[in-house]
């Protein structure tokens, strides 16, 4: 792929607090190695309050990118803050959900990653399990890949429905995944539907329901493509071909 019609991808940024030194604004740089490797060129969206800012570079990007990071504030989807919530960060909160559903409105591609997915779910009128072990007792330990300190450690497989876009790109409808996070869709929005569920059922993949490129994956590919499963590559691969084919 030419320079020239490389899709350009917007990938939301989060605040990073440091110690007596400026916050730091930006994104893990394995996202943008996989958008990169993809093909497409990934272009920082970092958090802002300012409208004009976000709308100019949201006008650059061919598809959006939302990553991983911490909780979404429960205000957003009609429930109390649950005593295991984590932190939450508002100004995230309402940069993300507000590109999630100005990208959906434009069927301008969206993919979702561990907490993008959730973002996802939350922007079109879904909600989350604020903590898996919690509110599902019994359930697997989401927080396996973190807990071992191993970002790409496989921890449990992801069953895919044999007729979802993700199951057809990957070429297998169980894989392998990585698990780091505590929280889940759990009632799912109107225009998505769920195509993989962990073995305890935890929903971990979500699409649209119809040709909309709006993808949702509860585990972290952007650790795996390089070498552990690189049959996320085709994931990535995909998006950026579905980027590219915007007008």
């Amino acid at each position: 792929m030419s320079l020239s019609k490389r899709p350009i991808i917007g990938v939301v940024g989060a605040l990073f607090e440091r110690r007596n030194a400026s916050t730091i604004s930006g994104i893990a740089r394995s996202y943008l190695a996989a958008v990169e490797a993809a093909g497409g060129i990934p272009l920082l969206i970092h958090l802002t309050d300012d409208q004009d800012v976000l709308d100019a570079l949201y006008r650059q990007c061919d598809g959006v990118l939302f990553c991983g990071g911490g909780d979404i504030a429960p205000i957003h989807y009609g429930q109390a803050p649950h005593p295991l919530l984590g932190a939450v960060e508002d100004l995230r909160d309402r940069v993300e959900l507000s590109l999630a559903r100005r990208a959906v409105a434009d069927r301008k591609p969206a993919l979702g990653i561990c907490r993008g997915i959730q973002l996802l779910n939350v922007a079109l009128g879904g909600t989350l399990y604020q903590d898996i072990n919690a509110e599902l007792p019994g359930t697997l330990n989401h927080r396996e890949s973190s807990q071992r300190n191993d970002r790409s450690y496989l921890a449990h497989a992801l069953t895919l429905e044999c007729d979802s876009w993700l199951a057809q790109r990957l070429g297998v409808t169980e894989v392998a995944v990585n698990t780091l996070h505590h929280q889940a869709v759990r009632d799912v929005a109107p225009g998505l539907r769920v195509v993989g569920r962990a073995p305890d059922g935890v929903i971990e993949a979500v699409e649209s329901v119809d040709d909309t490129f709006i993808v949702g994956v509860q585990c972290h590919p952007e650790e795996l493509w390089q070498s552990v499963e690189p049959r996320w590559k085709r994931l990535f691969a995909g998006f950026i071909e579905r980027a590219a084919a915007q007008d």
